[in-house]
């Protein structure tokens, strides 16, 4: 593993030039300079002796500081960290970055040039110091700058600082991304330090969890300025296992910081600002949510088009109708503009968007659908209230610090309660991030034109059964025993389902769906001159094959890397269902292939049969993932189910499916597989499922005991004799 900076979150740096500026000779002096408290910081204690690495030191800083409508923001990180061992090397051989960037803040800022710096150098275990000449000596590959760190040894201190200035102009009220992060990291810290420099028109959101320190004021002697400080000394490390949801079970601390230069400002922000600029906002009472958002889901939007769907339909109920008014705003308001994408992408017309009218809606966010369908809801006198919700990785609703943190949906109180959000391609009714379930949201509703209730709920949790992938697989031997024929039907329900069809649905596998369905002009139907028309129709058309051609060789690649097989033959897909219309509906496709060298080895005139690999690859723990002392934390609840269908050539029989029965199962989920032979036919059914979306720790071992099984079934043979 190599240092990419590109990921951290702080930064993505770059090369200034091969001279020094005055900017990097300040920022070489900020850290390295004669106040630098840590740079005989060279010993760790016993403790950490036979850790990878120690963190030495670590120093963050956030500025924000403005002057007229230009805003600076700074932000910068400086490690100190002794290398234990050869993975530590590995790990420090090699930094990547990125050059100068172009702002996405504020005004203009496409003209504004952030400037990153990077100072680098090596601590040698006789205290010779060596400082790298980063402008010189990086490389640029592919837009990318590297920069290898040779000759490093065990016991070697490596410390880097990035900083990152980024200008912008602002004239309106403007939130910085939210910083979210544990206290600790993979390495244990023994000193670390978070710096925050404020001033007026500046709102800081601050809250530490879990037992991390909290932030503190640090005096100054000007009126506007504000300096903060966060400390913490011998952090320990972290692991961050398969399904973790760090932020909520070890120390962390969340921030968000907002521009606003005046009180009609403050009042626009779509934020939880604090009464005043110098006061550290920590918590977000329902009240505070009621007010932001009283008259920001005010019922708007134009509904003709829905209104003109409507026309000469009945429905037995509120329920019927609501169902049908989701599915066809999205593709009204959605899918019926993505051929325009398309061929906007692929340059095939200047601003196809024109050709559907001076000013179709296009419904683009989640507070744009929620103000959009509520006007529908209005006009049929349907009761609804707006859920206001946080994922279960970022704590409780209780816990809501930051607006940008905020899921919003509508939950329909008909008689059997619908929930609905902000439409994607494929989203369905009742479908909303699974990451929401289960948890405790607050309901806003009205009594009039305006939202003045506000209480508390809980959203359901979907089950194992519900979320299903059903897969049935045909296996087939050559005659001559030196190859096989595959045959998958995959079927998906439920949460499963969604990225499915984002990975293996293009447009035109549901788009003309949609045009079919709802008898609506396509891209060049609504094209009036011939010329153009002809001339769309045909560029679309190679579009649409190009992009074909691209999905089948993905996909062949993608049953290779399931199958751990290499240069399968004659492969072939299609889509069966597209699973569109119903969250319980299945998204089908079949996909067929050949090839060799894999799951068939001959013992004697016999041969044995690799077939518990037809499930796939299964979780093998190793012994540290066995030792879990973490809670885990998944998505949802969900059931993988197989069936394989093995053709016994003629002339031959099995032994050896006994073993091909197991039945692990308790309350946390369950491995259960059967064999029978019937009409020449081997057939074997395996069921894998998870129980909950959340285990505490003391049931752990209970999940590895249906893991172990299901990994255990894919090493599986039989034995297939001649008669």
């Amino acid at each position: 593993m190599k240092i990419k900076f590109l990921i951290i979150t702080l930064l993505s740096f770059s090369i200034t030039g091969v001279s020094q500026t005055k900017e990097e000779i300040e920022a070489k002096d900020f850290f390295w300079g004669s106040n630098d408290a840590y740079k005989n910081a060279i010993n760790i204690s016993d403790a950490y002796k036979n850790e990878s690495a120690v963190i030495l030191y670590k120093n963050e800083n956030y500025d924000f500081h403005k002057f007229g409508k230009n805003v600076t923001y700074k932000t910068s990180i400086r490690k100190r960290i002794k290398l234990l061992d050869k993975a530590a090397l590995d790990e420090f051989s090699e930094f990547s970055f990125k050059k100068r960037f172009r702002s996405d803040k504020g005004q203009y800022s496409w003209r504004k040039k952030g400037n990153n710096i990077v100072g680098i150098k090596i601590i040698k275990k006789d205290g010779n110091e060596i400082e790298i000449d980063v402008n010189a000596e990086a490389i640029e590959v592919d837009g990318e700058y590297k920069l290898a760190i040779s000759n490093l040894e065990v016991g070697d201190i490596i410390d880097y600082y990035f900083q990152k200035t980024e200008p912008f102009k602002s004239t309106y009220a403007f939130g910085f991304d939210p910083i979210e992060t544990t206290l600790g990291e993979e390495y244990p810290v023994m000193d670390f330090k978070l710096y925050f420099e404020t001033e007026n028109d500046f709102f800081i959101n601050f809250n530490s969890y879990n037992g991390a320190p909290e932030l503190k004021e640090i005096p100054t002697d000007k009126k506007n300025f504000r300096r903060y400080t966060l400390e913490a000394v011998n952090i320990k490390k972290n692991k961050f296992p398969r399904w973790f949801f760090p932020l909520i079970e070890i120390p962390s601390y969340k921030f968000q910081v907002y521009f606003a230069r005046s009180g009609k400002f403050e009042d626009r922000a779509l934020a939880f600002l604090p009464e005043k600029e110098n006061i550290i906002k920590k918590t977000v009472l329902k009240e505070e949510v009621l007010e932001l958002y009283d008259n920001r889901f005010k019922p708007d939007g134009y509904i003709g088009d829905v209104k003109d769907f409507f026309k000469g339909k009945d429905f037995k109920n509120d329920e019927e109708k609501v169902i049908a008014a989701y599915y066809y705003m999205r593709h009204f308001y959605l899918t019926r503009y993505i051929e325009a994408i398309f061929i906007d992408e692929a340059k095939i017309s200047y601003n196809p968007y024109s050709y559907y009218g001076t000013s179709p809606v296009f419904i683009q966010d989640q507070k744009q659908f929620i103000k959009h369908f509520t006007e529908f809801l209005k006009r049929h006198k349907i009761d609804y209230e707006i859920v206001v919700a946080k994922k279960r990785f970022d704590g409780t609703i209780d816990d809501l610090l930051i607006e940008k943190n905020v899921n919003v949906l509508l939950k329909i109180k008909t008689k059997n309660p619908i929930y609905v959000e902000h439409f994607g391609p494929h989203t369905c009714v009742n479908q909303y991030s699974p990451l929401l379930e289960g948890t405790d949201v607050y309901l806003l509703s009205a009594s009039k034109n305006r939202i003045d209730a506000i209480n508390k709920g809980k959203l359901p949790i979907s089950s194992a059964s519900q979320n299903e992938n059903k897969k049935e697989v045909t296996f087939s031997l050559n005659d001559d025993f030196n190859g096989f024929e595959i045959t998958t039907i995959d079927s998906y329900k439920g949460h499963l389902k969604e990225d499915q069809q984002y990975e293996r649905l293009y447009l035109s596998d549901y788009v003309y769906e949609d045009y079919s369905k709802y008898e609506t002009k396509s891209f060049v139907d609504l094209v009036k001159r011939k010329k153009d028309k002809i001339k769309f129709e045909k560029e679309l058309d190679a579009l649409i094959s190009k992009l074909n051609d691209k999905q089948k060789e993905k996909f062949k690649k993608i049953a290779e890397s399931e199958y751990e097989l290499t240069d399968i033959e004659d492969y072939s897909f299609k889509i069966n269902s597209t699973g569109r219309y119903g969250l319980d509906s299945y998204f089908t496709y079949t996909e067929s292939f050949k090839g060799k060298n894999a799951f068939i080895k001959k013992a004697g005139p016999n041969y044995i049969i690799e077939i518990g690999k037809l499930i796939t690859g299964q979780i093998d723990l190793n012994e540290e993932q066995r030792n879990r002392k973490e809670n885990i934390h998944m998505y949802y609840p969900r059931s993988y189910n197989n069936e394989i269908v093995f053709n016994i050539p003629d002339g031959y029989t099995i032994s050896g499916i006994d073993k091909l029965s197991k039945n692990v199962s308790n309350k946390t989920g369950a491995f259960i597989s059967k064999a029978k032979i019937e009409n020449n036919k081997l057939i074997i059914n395996t069921s894998k499922y998870y129980e909950n979306n959340y285990e505490p720790n003391a049931n752990w071992n209970l999940m590895v005991n249906f893991l172990d099984a299901a990994n255990q079934f894919t090493n599986e043979k039989i034995l297939l004799k001649k008669k």
